[in-house]
């Protein structure tokens, strides 16, 4: 039994507390006012009997207490979160085939647990899950191989398909520990070091490519690599310095003590991951699955990101049906 007046919504501003550092950030986070965001941190820190935010800082720092609880209710939210996202599909049972493309980017974290959810209720159905980039899912879906696809959005209308927005996932950039100080221009910083490319038939690469010819930036082309964690090696390697995404750094999560991680300095852009379905395909199906696939993102990949990284609380985020 949890103490009386530890609640959900106050775990939750608590959460949101200590990822902002502050009030006016989390009530533009969970829709609270001012007043009951501080009304939630009171009611929880008191059913506690300690304080979990140093109240004379600003931006609010956490207390040791503050810290090790953290840890607890942040497992707590994810199993919740999780939980949620499992009840959202609907019953599958009617479909005798379904066949669904997943970009690459979610193989480590979501892809298990989506396939998962999924084949538990697809219990008289022929069930096809392919994981490819996203020019190659796109491009399937044009032909009609796949019934839903999740990829990242070039942009382009394709005929017959109805696309449903999931995640905003901004770029980048990341260069070797310790090779940007505090204060440095950071191109200055990175001038004797390459930029790491993508491999120039990835949309990624695509993406990146127009932002850096629309800002009239030319870098040497000596790399060009297919792989988030190839690319993040090498810079972990001190190779050089590369544009990404944060759901591509979430995947190389082994060399994260080994970059650094900062805003675009030129440009502030993003690619859009979206869901794809046949327009004939029945509507509710795909909306379940986009609704399942929003929730996932967020506790598996956001939540995890945006602990590391919390300057891109406002721009990381899910795009709500």
């Amino acid at each position: 039994m949890l103490i009386k007046g530890v609640t959900l919504r106050g775990l939750e501003v608590f959460e949101a507390l200590a990822k902002t550092g502050s009030v006016a950030q989390t009530s533009d986070l969970t829709g609270l006012s001012q007043p009951a965001v501080s009304q939630q941190l009171r009611n929880l820190e008191r059913a506690l009997g300690i304080d979990l935010v140093d109240h004379g800082k600003r931006p609010m720092r956490l207390t040791p207490a503050g810290r090790s609880y953290l840890a607890r209710a942040e497992s707590v939210l994810s199993e919740l979160r999780l939980a949620q996202s499992e009840l959202t599909v609907m019953d599958l049972t009617h479909l005798s085939s379904l066949t669904i493309g997943l970009i690459d980017d979610f193989d480590n974290d979501l892809t298990p647990r989506l396939v998962t959810i999924l084949a538990d209720s697809l219990t008289k159905c022929r069930f096809k899950f392919i994981t490819a980039p996203s020019l190659e899912i796109t491009s399937a879906m044009r032909e009609r191989a796949f019934h839903i696809a999740v990829a990242a959005s070039s942009g382009e209308m394709i005929e017959g398909v109805i696309e449903y927005p999931l995640v905003r996932d901004p770029f980048i950039l990341i260069a070797p520990k310790g090779a940007i100080q505090k204060g440095d221009n950071i191109m200055e910083a990175l001038s004797g070091l390459p930029l790491l490319r993508y491999h120039r038939e990835q949309l990624i690469s695509q993406l990146i490519e127009a932002q850096l010819a629309r800002h009239k930036l030319s870098f040497e082309e000596r790399f060009e690599i297919g792989s988030h964690l190839a690319l993040t090696a090498m810079v972990a390697r001190r190779i050089g310095w590369a544009l990404t995404t944060p759901l591509g750094y979430m995947r190389s999560g082994r060399f994260h003590d080994q970059i650094d991680a900062f805003p675009v300095p030129f440009a502030t852009f993003s690619r859009t991951i979206s869901l794809f379905a046949g327009a004939d395909w029945s509507d509710t199906v795909p909306r379940d699955v986009a609704d399942t696939m929003r929730r996932l993102v967020q506790s598996q990949m956001i939540d995890p990101a945006l602990a590391r990284l919390p300057w891109l609380q406002r721009d990381l985020r899910i795009i709500d049906s």
